[in-house]
């Protein structure tokens, strides 16, 4: 930690403080630099008696007066000295000291710590595993005075209620494993603190994909390093554990407890859906350890929920209008005027009853409109969908169906992001808490409504993807059959890989990382990082 103090401040403080972690290529990779230095091996002498010292590896040892412990990978007797040996993953850089002022603090602070305990130290070495080249460090007054200096702001940082600005347009961010969670081209172009376009960062898209476990009476387990499906004693499909971001069951499916270790262990969610696409609960293991934004958001939540309700609200109405004007056929410009004047009123609502009576006549009015953009002859069971209004619980027809199960796998995929970023999903900003309602993934829902579950189905409709043979109508409410579901599902994730351009920062991204940046920069708000909040809004 005394590194990544020296490093960046902020980073320091999200793994520190918060106890926020991600692994990347560089993380792996210096973990399998380490593992010969991870073993503790080797027997360390008393001082005064490390003449006989060859190596003692993973030494921990810790100083009263710093108030510090240290692991040193290394420890080698020279004389009457020992000397720690720090092993780093990468290649000696091209500089006068042939190394980084964070890797020789590092190092100076193991010195010091030695000499705490009675040691003799006097300098240490740094082994680049790239270039595998040793590199030695003098513990002259200079580096310790800058190393205590380094260890006063630690202190300092780590008493503070939030973190440190990111840094602005600095060099370290792209190869740091914590950027998708400290996003700091984001915060910085939302606080006015860079004038250059925001850098994307992170990946478009994350490599791993729910897995959806759909078939009765299936069976999921872990089973020689992977994921593995059977039904009926037939094993039907097998996954590595590292292509999946959570695993979604519907109706009677088990999972095992080993199964389940190892989804925690990955930090992987189990979602529980009923046959029908209702959300029953999920498994997760701890909680994230994200306390201070927990509270943040209970005071917010408590308060009403400051601006974020009008901000949800103009969003979900602006995507609304978006969505008919572009796939209106024809444009229902009633509608659209109807919706523009809405979102407006949205911005300026003065309270929470307000707000519910804009969006609710904001919704009947797209509503009213949806059917212009469904391709005519569409042959579907259910009443003709000309209604002022959404219906559900059952719903009365197919694309009521279809609205309500991808909106379901909507909240299902936020309810996991909350989860992630350390949110607790049930306290909402808008929508009020209710027992077993994820108050705060219905908040984050709304603004993808129109652009993830909507579109959905109007894909699904106008391309001939589902038709009537894909639902079971009885006694006036329509459902999904096995077959209708799957082909719903393979749409809603083809929908989550489309890549957009973020209308803040300009970068292209895939809606499945959008949920998770919104997510963040929600958080952001809420812990007084950025100013305010925009939700994602198209053109």
């Amino acid at each position: 930690m005394v590194n990544e103090a020296a490093y960046c401040p902020r980073l320091f403080y999200l793994e520190w403080v918060q106890a926020r972690f991600e692994d990347n290529a560089d993380t792996v990779e210096g973990r399998y630099r380490h593992r010969s230095v991870d073993r503790p091996t080797g027997d360390l002498p008393s001082p005064g008696h490390t003449e006989d010292l060859r190596s003692a590896r993973s030494v921990m040892l810790s100083s009263e007066r710093l108030g510090l412990v240290g692991k040193i990978d290394l420890l080698e007797g020279e004389g009457d000295e020992v000397v720690p040996v720090d092993y780093k993953r990468g290649r000696a850089p091209e500089n006068k000291e042939r190394s980084w002022e964070p890797e020789r603090i590092q190092l100076c602070a193991q010195g010091q710590i030695l000499l705490d305990n009675g040691y003799r130290c006097s300098k240490g070495a740094i082994w680049f595993a790239g270039s595998r080249e040793r590199v030695e460090v003098q513990f002259a007054d200079q580096l310790v005075e800058r190393m205590m200096e380094v260890l006063d702001e630690l202190r300092v940082i780590a008493a503070c209620d939030a973190p440190p600005p990111p840094l602005v347009d600095s060099p370290k961010c792209p190869r740091c494993s914590l950027v998708g969670i400290c996003l700091p081209d984001e915060h910085n172009a939302l606080s006015a603190r860079s004038e250059g376009p925001a850098r994307r960062l992170i990946p478009t898209a994350d490599a791993a994909r729910p897995l959806y476990v759909t078939e009765p009476g299936a069976l999921v387990r872990s089973r020689s390093g992977r994921i593995e499906i059977t039904a009926a004693g037939e094993r039907i499909a097998s996954v590595r554990p590292m292509d999946v971001s959570q695993i979604c069951v519907f109706g009677r499916v088990e999972v095992t407890t080993s199964a389940l270790h190892d989804a925690f262990a990955r930090e992987v969610p189990v979602v529980y859906m009923s046959s029908g696409g209702w959300l029953n609960g999920i498994a997760e293991g701890l909680p994230s350890k994200h306390v201070q934004l927990r509270m943040r958001q209970s005071a917010v939540a408590g308060q009403g929920g400051g601006e974020a309700p009008r901000w949800f609200v103009e969003g979900k109405i602006r995507n609304s209008r978006t969505l008919l004007r572009r796939n209106g056929k024809p444009a229902p410009t009633e509608a659209l005027d109807l919706l523009a004047t809405a979102a407006a009123s949205a911005s300026a609502a003065t309270g929470p009853a307000s707000l519910l009576g804009i969006e609710g006549a904001a919704a009947r009015t797209y509503f009213g409109a949806f059917t212009s953009m469904l391709r005519e002859g569409s042959r579907l069971p259910g009443s003709q969908f000309t209604f002022a209004g959404r219906n559900r619980r059952p719903p009365r027809d197919a694309v009521n169906c279809l609205l309500s199960f991808v909106y379901a796998m909507l909240v299902k995929d936020l309810l996991a992001t909350c989860i992630g970023v350390g949110f607790d999903p049930y306290i909402g900003l808008y929508h009020r808490p209710r027992f077993g309602r994820p108050a705060l993934a219905l908040d984050l829902a709304e603004e993808f409504r129109p652009l993830i579950g909507d579109s959905t189905v109007i894909q699904l409709v106008n391309n001939g993807e589902i038709g009537a043979s894909d639902f079971i109508v009885r006694g006036g409410g329509v459902a999904l059959t096995p077959g209708g579901r799957k082909a719903v599902l393979a749409a809603y994730e083809r929908r989550l890989e489309v890549e957009v351009t973020h209308p803040v920062f300009k970068y292209k991204v895939s809606y499945r990382r959008v949920l998770e940046v919104q997510s963040r920069l929600l958080a952001a708000w809420l812990l007084g990082e950025v100013p305010e909040y925009v939700p994602f809004v198209t053109r």
